[in-house]
């Protein structure tokens, strides 16, 4: 299929939330949606209680007087800082919550796939298969939250280096779309055997679908109200973005590694 680019990417969360209202595909929602709005609300409570001391520790900077320049610079300085802490946090609440609903989201994917493929009659999995299932996705999690230290270590250590430090909020954006991607990418794929590095090596072959629609991932993310739901959407859109031009390409790849797999055991 043709490969979509960044513009066109854009547009496949909103087709997630649209997913999320189809009838047959609505009950697969709630689960992944309750955990998120549980996380997201327990880290709204704790954000605005440490936001409030903590913003008030840049007092410190009148200590220097009323100049103008050191008021703009504690300004500059106070809203990088804020909006870099706020990304990071939600960021990893986000991929905390995904941890907690990863066989729920695994399961959405597979249903939103068997509908966009007009496979929806297919039974559900059961609770048995569910349970089988988690050994793949817990470690699939954990390779995530792996990746994410070894490059979000360097990120920061940007943030304190001067002049480095200005496009450094720019990097951590566009590193948070990438990983966006990769965890919402991961449930339709995961579906069919892929590891957490075939993902990755998969989407560098579409990087501008994967910016495109992880940079919306983390735009919205970062909303109140809207990155409660922003789970099963980004999951039910992920999986369209899938089907629509990247698996035919990856069942290609998957069945000759197969192939060569069963050749070489006899």
């Amino acid at each position: 299929m043709e490969k979509s680019g960044f513009r066109e990417s854009l547009a496949y969360v909103g087709v997630g939330f649209r997913l999320m209202r189809t009838p047959g595909l609505r009950r697969f929602v709630w689960m992944p949606l309750a955990v998120n709005s549980l996380v997201f609300g327990l880290m709204g409570w704790w954000i605005y209680a440490w936001a409030t001391t903590w913003l008030a520790s840049w007092a410190l900077f009148s200590s220097f007087g009323d100049w103008w320049i050191v008021q703009a610079l504690a300004t500059l300085l106070r809203w990088l800082f804020t909006a870099v802490l706020l990304f990071s946090m939600a960021f990893f609440f986000t991929l905390l919550a995904n941890l907690i609903a990863a066989p729920f989201n695994g399961l959405l994917a597979e249903r939103v796939e068997a509908y966009l493929v007009g496979d929806a009659r297919q039974p559900a999995p059961s609770w048995v298969t569910l349970v089988k299932s988690l050994p793949r996705l817990m470690g699939s999690e954990l390779a995530k939250i792996f990746y994410l230290i070894a490059c979000l270590v360097p990120l920061f250590i940007l943030q304190f280096i001067p002049l480095i430090n200005i496009v450094a909020p720019a990097l951590l954006f566009l590193f948070g779309a990438w990983m966006f991607t990769l965890e919402y990418m991961d449930y339709p794929m995961g579906n069919h055997g892929a590891l957490f590095r075939d993902v990755r090596r998969q989407m560098r072959q579409h990087r501008g679908a994967a910016y495109g629609f992880g940079c919306t991932v983390a735009f919205l993310s970062s909303i109140p109200v809207i990155n409660l739901f922003i789970m099963p959407a980004a999951v039910a859109g992920a999986t369209a973005l899938y089907v629509d031009h990247i698996r035919d390409e990856h069942l290609s790849i998957t069945h000759k590694h197969l192939t060569n797999q069963t050749l070489e055991h006899r």
